[in-house]
C-alpha cells in the first residue's frame, strides 16, 4: 500500500494560543482551530502564546531540521509594537546588535539586522481592535536570521522598551498572504520549499 504524501499548512496563529496540539495545561491549542488537520501534524518552530502570525504546520518531520537547524540562516520578519517612541539612537542599537541573555549567565550579542520604523502598520497586517498599548508607541519591522529564545522580545527589552505586540509576517518568501487570525491555508509542498529556500 502506498503511503499518503506529506501535507503542509500555514496558519495565522492567534494571540493567546500555544503552538501545540497537546498540553498538560489548560491552554488554547492548535487543535481548537476550525480545521481538520491530518494525524501527526505538528508545528515547525514556535510562537509563544502572546505572539501572533505566520506558523507552519506539517506532517513532514524534515521541515524543522531543514529550516531551523540548518547552517544556512533564514530570514524571519516581524511587525512589533513597543511602548514609547523609539529614538534614533535605540533604533541604531537594534540594527547593529544588542546584548541579550540567552541562558543563565550566558550573554549573546545579536548580529546586525534590518529594523525600520513603520508609520502605517495596517499596510503590512490587518490589525484588530484589541488594545495592546496606549500612546505613545512605535511600530517596528524587524528581520532577523536566527531565533534565540524570545529573541525579539529580549532585543526590545535591551533598549529599555516593552514589546506590546509581536506578529510574524514572513519566513523568507513565505508570507501570511492576507490570512486573518485563526485562518488556515494548505500549501503545495514544492511551493513551500521554494518560498522557504530549502531543498528536500
Amino acid at each position: 500500500m502506498q503511503l499518503s504524501p506529506n501535507r503542509y499548512f500555514i496558519i495565522n496563529k492567534p494571540y493567546d494560543m500555544v503552538s501545540q496540539f497537546v498540553s498538560s495545561h489548560d491552554v488554547n491549542l492548535l487543535g481548537n482551530l476550525n480545521f481538520n488537520f491530518p494525524p501527526d501534524t505538528h508545528a515547525v518552530g514556535r510562537l509563544d502564546n502572546h505572539s501572533e502570525g505566520l506558523l507552519i504546520l506539517t506532517t513532514d518531520k524534515r521541515v524543522t531540521r531543514l529550516l531551523f537547524l540548518s547552517k544556512v540562516p533564514h530570514k524571519r520578519t516581524y511587525l512589533v509594537q513597543v511602548n514609547k517612541q523609539v529614538s534614533a539612537e535605540n533604533l541604531k542599537k537594534l540594527q547593529t546588535g544588542v546584548a541579550i541573555r540567552i541562558k543563565t549567565g550566558v550573554m549573546y550579542t545579536t548580529p546586525p539586522c534590518e529594523v525600520t520604523i513603520v508609520n502605517n502598520p495596517e499596510k503590512l497586517y490587518k490589525l484588530d481592535d484589541r488594545l495592546t498599548a496606549h500612546p505613545p508607541f512605535t511600530w517596528l519591522k524587524i528581520t532577523i536570521t536566527e531565533g534565540k529564545y524570545h529573541q525579539v522580545r529580549k532585543m526590545i527589552s535591551a533598549i529599555r522598551h516593552k514589546c506590546k505586540r509581536l506578529i510574524r509576517l514572513s519566513i523568507e518568501d513565505l508570507e501570511l498572504g492576507g490570512l486573518r487570525a485563526g485562518e488556515v491555508r494548505e500549501i503545495d509542498g514544492d511551493l513551500l520549499f521554494k518560498k522557504l529556500k530549502i531543498c528536500k
